[in-house]
């Protein structure tokens, strides 16, 4: 069987890298750093117009392209090269994917168009304070109101929380966990932005006091949501190899460039083993997240068991692979002119956003029966 991209995703890939390093570069990531929305609005839409982004997985009757995951991990892991700041992960990795698979097709009509067109920034709202990524996490609770819902409780952690004017919400109701749609500008909906160590994705705690809601669907005893997690990390995954590559690139150009004692420092062995020993955990980290992509593409049985099998590793060897890059430039690379600590600040926040390594590998072992 052959895993290779075809010759129509490398291109994606050339378009989208080309598009990222002219309307992505360290510059602008700097500056959308210190903005509170995070993204240039310009941008976004010319994401959604001109490249058809925001649309890719987007079934073609909801005025998407109908493009599978393969494609959508060429463009995650771009963007996580890139340090692409603007709403893409929550939007599409996160709340299309969840009104992708939800079987509402009313929902999936009303917003999936929007989503599309790049008209609509939404995001998932699971986490709470206690920062869990299971069921047992969920305490907001949903409450019937005529036609409707209400929904109480606190969100935090929300990926782009502050800006999206949709919300889909994880909320308990007398049958279980159930999901619900939450407009931007909803009564009793407040949003306040989090600090946050890595400033180039945003974050939210979301409060809802009696916020009306539409009903989406129950969850399957969490099963529908393991599901959306699995895919989510798959998504990351990608992204992290896509950072681990520009650091492993970033530091090898240093060992050339650099001269101590009168010869480049990457003709020194120390330097040579982390290059290596970086090079080896790159290459390993694409192929697990390559392959949890193809899973995902195809939605078969393999999915939960690969999807933490890649998360763990990438996020393992993207943190690697930045603190390495940040010991080879010496005391430059910790200084904050540098970019080598954006990248070291994505791969830890990466690392722990859908459960760090260690909960990803007791999952795998888990869901393998070990």
């Amino acid at each position: 069987m052959n895993f290779a991209f075809t010759e129509e995703q490398e291109e994606l890939r050339n378009i989208v890298r080309s598009f990222m390093e002219d309307k992505s570069p360290e510059s602008e990531v700097r500056r959308l750093m210190e903005t509170d929305e995070g993204y240039d609005p310009a941008v976004w839409a010319q994401m959604a117009e001109q490249l058809g982004l925001q649309s890719l997985i987007i079934p073609e009757e909801y005025g998407g392209q109908g493009y599978g995951w393969v494609e959508l991990i060429v463009v995650l892991e771009e963007m996580g090269r890139a340090l692409m700041a603007a709403p893409f992960f929550s939007t599409v990795v996160l709340a299309a994917n969840t009104l992708i698979h939800s079987g509402n097709e009313e929902a999936k009509a009303k917003y999936l168009p929007g989503i599309a067109s790049g008209e609509t920034i939404a995001t998932l709202a699971l986490t709470e304070a206690n920062g869990r990524w299971d069921a047992e996490g969920v305490t907001a609770t949903a409450t019937p109101d005529g036609d409707g819902w209400r929904i109480n409780g606190e969100k935090t952690y929300v990926l782009d929380g502050a800006i999206a004017n949709l919300i889909i919400v994880a909320a308990r109701t007398d049958k279980g966990i159930e999901l619900f749609t939450v407009d931007g500008d909803a009564a009793g909906l407040s949003r306040e932005s989090l600090s946050t160590m890595d400033q180039t994705r945003k974050q939210a705690r979301l409060t809802f006091e009696n916020t009306p809601a539409e009903h989406l669907t129950d969850t399957d005893d969490f099963a529908y949501l393991s599901k959306i997690l699995d895919l989510a990390a798959v998504g990351l995954a990608a992204e992290q190899v896509g950072g681990a590559q520009i650091v492993l690139e970033m530091a090898v150009q240093y060992a050339k460039d650099r001269v101590q004692f009168g010869r480049p420092i990457g003709s020194f062995q120390a330097i040579k083993h982390k290059c290596a020993d970086m090079l080896l955990e790159v290459e390993s980290a694409k192929s697990a997240a390559y392959y949890a992509g193809w899973c995902a593409s195809e939605m078969n049985d393999e999915l939960p068991s690969v999807a933490s099998l890649a998360k763990a590793y990438c996020s393992d060897a993207y943190f690697h692979c930045a603190g390495e890059n940040i010991q080879i430039h010496g005391g430059i690379g910790f200084t904050w002119e540098h970019p080598a600590h954006l990248y070291f600040k994505r791969a830890k926040s990466s690392e722990l956003m859908f459960g760090d390594p260690a909960y990803h590998r007791e999952l795998l072992a888990q869901r393998i029966g070990l």
